[in-house]
């Protein structure tokens, strides 16, 4: 086995459905139909079709790098794809220039931390924020790479990455059908929820709408079987313009291997069936789900693989579809059973589908109830930090409201049209009580009274009324006593 299947094998893994890792320029094919050339179709023109892995843009930006290096292009021609599978394509990365090592490593390192930002973005979701994180144990769960060294990479890595994406790839159809079982009871479920919604009257028009709708997508033109010589006629005649009668496989192979590879790869072997699905589906029409389409050109494309695809590489050769082009099968087909002749689940799988979505009501319903309460708590809560605030709030205000008014000056008295601070009053009549407890120790000093004596108690005497007089006032009265 040499470069064609390694090429297309590693297309098949690494670009999906382009096998233009190593060739700068495929051959071009001559259309029998227009005698034209096509131009030469270019690694940079190739679509950047996604393999719908979720590690997908990884994958192509190793690939872009791995192929700038001529060492390793060289090595990939020579090959064999059991030996590419078995990891000896990726010791050549040893062998890879400098340049192209360094920016492995820091395309790895770029996908370590998108793992582990996923890892904690999970966590938050999750409601994990307080427990600790070790990311080398999530990341055992991506094995396309080495967790053990997140900082260079290594043979070991590319390897890793070939064998996941290899794998990955092989039950991605499976992955699909399971995905479309569960849309298909999915929809079935909620038509008989709604159901359930109806009086009976409303109930037997909608059942009776429903029947139609399925005969009237059950109304279609005889279906071809895949991969047969009527099938592959029609596309001859209809879209290649060609007649029937002319009809000739190895030209046909030509025409429709649109990268001109030598080899039908499975989008170019679904596109041989779009005349097929178009007798079935229409999405103009509320009968036809647009999803089920899918789902049948799924079908067929499997089913020309497993009838046609002898070496099971994922890849149908031009040997390969001349040999099927002589089997029976090809010749004289049986008839083909379309998705409204096999359901897509069975009775069983439904009454498990309803059981676990009445286990996740419930605990939607119990999540939901969980919730409320944590909600009423938290208002409850709130309430009281609300009513703590305002208390709080008064307290402020009333000690400001004494701290103002200790601050705030008394008021002032007016005497004679003179204002007079009440503690200037208060130390006056202080200052006359000190005077007048000198005077009675004075007189008691006094030996023997003298003339003047009783003159001076006089005096006294009519000074004593006026003793809380403010100083000032003791001149003036004395004047009125001695005009008296």
């Amino acid at each position: 086995m040499g470069y064609g299947h390694s090429n297309m094998w590693w297309s098949r893994v690494l670009l999906i459905s382009w096998g233009l890792v190593l060739t700068l320029e495929a051959v071009p094919i001559s259309k029998d139909k227009t005698k034209i050339q096509e131009p030469p179709v270019k690694i940079e023109d190739a679509p950047n079709v996604d393999t719908g892995l979720h590690y997908d843009r990884y994958l192509r930006e190793v690939i872009d790098f791995l192929e700038k290096d001529e060492h390793f292009r060289e090595k990939l021609h020579n090959t064999d794809m059991e030996d590419i599978k078995e990891g000896k394509l990726a010791k050549e990365l040893d062998f890879v220039s400098h340049h192209v090592r360094t920016k492995l490593d820091e395309l790895k390192r770029q996908e370590v931390n998108r793992l582990r930002t996923l890892i904690k973005a999970k966590q938050d979701i999750e409601g994990g924020n307080d427990i600790a994180v070790d990311h080398q144990v999530l990341l055992k769960q991506f094995e396309y790479l080495n967790h053990m060294n997140p900082h260079t990479f290594e043979v070991e890595d590319l390897d890793r990455l070939i064998k996941s994406a290899t794998n990955d790839l092989e039950n991605f159809d499976k992955e699909r059908h399971e995905e479309f079982k569960r849309y298909e009871m999915m929809k079935e479920h909620d038509r008989l929820e709604h159901l359930k919604t109806l009086d009976e009257d409303q109930r037997k028009e909608e059942e009776e709408h429903y029947e139609e709708l399925r005969k009237k997508h059950a109304n279609h033109p005889k279906v071809n079987h895949p991969g047969s010589q009527n099938q592959l006629k029609e596309v001859w005649e209809d879209t290649d313009g060609l007649d029937p009668e002319d009809f000739d496989p190895k030209t046909f192979f030509n025409l429709h291997d649109s990268n001109g590879d030598g080899f039908f790869d499975e989008q170019e072997l679904e596109s041989l069936f779009t005349k097929e699905l178009e007798k079935l589906y229409d999405p103009a029409n509320e009968e036809d789900d647009m999803v089920e389409m899918e789902e049948e050109r799924l079908r067929m494309r499997e089913h020309v693989m497993n009838e046609v695809d002898s070496n099971k590489d994922r890849l149908v050769s031009l040997d390969e579809f001349m040999t099927a082009t002589n089997k029976k099968e090809f010749l004289e087909p049986d008839s083909w059973e379309t998705l409204e002749q096999n359901q897509a689940y069975t009775d069983d799988e439904m009454r498990e589908f309803e059981e676990h979505l009445a286990r996740q009501e419930q605990e939607l319903h119990q999540k939901s109830a969980d919730l409320e309460k944590q909600r009423n708590e938290l208002e409850r809560q709130q309430e009281q930090l609300n009513a703590q605030k305002i208390e709080l709030q008064q307290a402020v205000n009333h000690m400001e409201r004494l701290r103002s008014e200790k601050q705030e000056p008394p008021p002032e008295v007016h005497v004679e049209g003179n204002a007079i601070p009440d503690n200037h009053v208060l130390d006056n009549q202080q200052q006359l009580q000190h005077d007048q407890q000198i005077l009675a120790q004075e007189h008691q000093q006094e030996a023997q009274p003298h003339p003047e004596a009783s003159q001076d108690q006089n005096r006294q005497t009519v000074q004593q009324p006026n003793q809380d007089l403010p100083p000032g006032h003791h001149e003036d009265q004395q004047s009125q006593n001695h005009l008296q």
